[in-house]
């Protein structure tokens, strides 16, 4: 491999992801910087430092990627993870509940990952 073919592999990756509106609104508004998914295949090829573009309907808001941690369940997660920082407008046992509607156990089970964000641009 020469080293334009490496330069061009350490160059952050841009990503996109469809959120609901009320999460968008979070993140767009830089209250929300850690995002929460199950660690899919999908999930597995995001790397600190890529960018992530969240869209909502025609909206978009691009951020970068400041961390990744994985953990087994949503549980433990929210062991390590400050709440506020995943949703700055609910309490943990509502989180939870509203995670646990969105993703049945099956999906819970590939484990959970918890992508830190910042905004690169509104």
């Amino acid at each position: 491999m020469n080293s334009r073919t490496a330069d061009l592999d350490q160059r952050p990756r841009t990503h996109e992801l469809g959120i609901d509106k009320r999460y968008f609104d979070l993140i767009a508004s830089g209250k929300k910087t850690t995002e929460i998914k199950v660690n899919d295949s999908s999930r597995k090829r995001l790397k600190e430092g890529d960018l992530l573009r969240f869209k909502c309907r025609d909206e978009k808001v691009l951020t970068r990627i400041t961390r990744i941690a994985r953990y087994a369940d949503f549980d433990g997660m929210f062991e390590q993870e400050l709440v506020s920082s995943v949703n700055p407008t609910a309490a943990k046992a509502h989180q939870l509940r509203s995670i646990r509607e969105i993703y049945p156990p099956e999906r819970e089970a590939l484990g959970v990952v918890a992508i830190g964000i910042e905004l690169v641009e509104s």
